[in-house]
């Protein structure tokens, strides 16, 4: 088991919306303890590119379904879309090592889609980063987009390997 610390409870809201998903979301996109400008890009990525692309240029969703969304329920439902189920662990048998699907805990779900989507975000190149973040959240709501993909390739994966299912205790 990993080291278990204390952040989940010292974990406060973001300050704009109130939220404890983007307040999480920004501490992992905190780079050498710089808050204020990991809250700079989350913030941008919010106004600029989701506020624009959502209310303003996602004329290829149908319009009518997304004009009443805020940014940071686009937000959520980005995360919820990158969330993975099942996932697979190496399990030794006999010698032999398996790999079995088993749950993912709801814990552990929030933080692959968002590791997933930092992931996808910090591979791209070339651009500001709060505009690859805003691309990157309005793919996974959409459900398109690199973490989406890895977490389709994770279920994949898991389906193709139920048969050893039963190993999973």
């Amino acid at each position: 088991m990993g080291k278990i610390t204390s952040s989940r409870e010292q974990l406060t809201p973001d300050p704009r919306f109130g939220s404890l998903l983007a307040s999480k979301f920004i501490n992992c996109l905190m780079v050498d303890g710089k808050k204020s400008i990991a809250q700079k890009v989350f913030y941008g990525a919010m106004d600029i590119s989701i506020a624009q692309k959502v209310f303003y240029g996602a004329m290829d969703i149908v319009a009518s379904k997304i004009n009443d969304v805020e940014p940071i329920e686009v937000f959520n439902r980005a995360i919820e879309n990158c969330k993975p189920s099942v996932e697979v662990r190496s399990k030794r048998v006999g010698g032999a090592a398996y790999q079995v699907p088993m749950q993912v805990n709801r814990n552990r779900q929030q933080s692959l889609g968002i590791r997933w989507m930092m992931q996808a975000v910090r591979e791209k190149k070339g651009r500001a980063t709060h505009e690859k973040l805003a691309e990157e959240i309005l793919a996974a709501y959409k459900r398109e987009g690199a973490a989406v993909t890895k977490r389709d390739n994770v279920h994949r994966m898991a389906d193709a390997n139920k048969a050893f299912a039963h190993f999973a205790w």
